[in-house]
């Protein structure tokens, strides 16, 4: 791209809108306009005192200004963007279903007593990260010019860091759930089962298109995207999803 305006009207609806408003909300709560107090998921304000933006808004805030925020915006830049762009191509509905479920889920997990996070925006991160290395588990990942390991271990090494440089380790490990719960119900048990549970609802896929976001849908995009990709004179790579062949 010629230009950071040009680059940022070429992100995807979904993940340019989620970028967008957790830049917009780290940056207000780091310039101090705004104490993260009044965006926490805090469930007593919520049922008691129905504060419930509270639900929406501890998603949008990814700690205070550091690397770790640098390293959390980067990750919704390059791995929910191949997602969005890869994996859901002419599939919006779905990616908006997937954030939605993955939050859905995170909410759920949060009630827990021992499991509650007052933001939940790293662990939507980590889940969208969770699922980038199931869909491209071969993918070469190389940390920081050291290492260089499959995007299968992606996760894992994360929280490991995390562990070594004694960062919280619980935002990373509800994303780590929350993903595989989404990919298990989406990918795994239908294709051991043939049976899929975890459908975009239609509203979703109302909502999509009332207001344009994304590309228009194939007619047979969804099956489009669970062939595996063949190139001449190479085998198939496996990319994480495996195939049900009809006797």
């Amino acid at each position: 791209m010629s230009s950071p305006g040009e680059y940022y009207l070429s992100l995807p609806p979904i993940i340019r809108a989620y970028g967008t408003a957790c830049l917009a909300v780290t940056t207000v709560c780091s310039l101090q306009l705004l104490h993260p107090a009044y965006i926490a998921l805090i469930y007593e304000d919520v049922f008691y005192r129905l504060q419930v933006w509270r639900l929406v808004t501890s998603f949008f805030f990814l700690g205070k200004f550091s690397i770790n925020f640098g390293i959390r915006l980067l990750m919704i830049a390059r791995y929910g963007v191949q997602l969005e762009q890869a994996t859901f191509d002419r599939r919006t509905a779905d990616f908006l279903w997937m954030m939605i479920f993955g939050g859905l889920t995170l909410l759920g997990l949060s009630a827990i007593p021992f499991l509650w996070n007052p933001f939940l925006g790293i662990s939507l991160v980590f889940m969208l990260l969770y699922v980038w290395s199931r869909e491209f588990p071969n993918a070469q990942i190389n940390m920081y010019g050291l290492v260089t390991f499959k995007a299968f271990y992606l996760p894992w090494t994360m929280l490991a860091l995390d562990v070594i440089f004694g960062s919280p380790i619980l935002p990373d490990l509800l994303g780590i759930i929350a993903g595989h719960l989404y990919y298990f119900l989406t990918v795994l048990h239908p294709l051991s089962t043939g049976r899929t549970y975890l459908k975009t609802p239609r509203w979703v896929q109302k909502v999509v298109r009332r207001y344009r976001i994304g590309a228009p849908a194939q007619v047979n995009s969804r099956a489009a995207a669970q062939q595996p990709e063949q190139q001449p004179g190479t085998g198939t790579a496996f990319r994480g999803r495996s195939y049900r062949l009809s006797d």
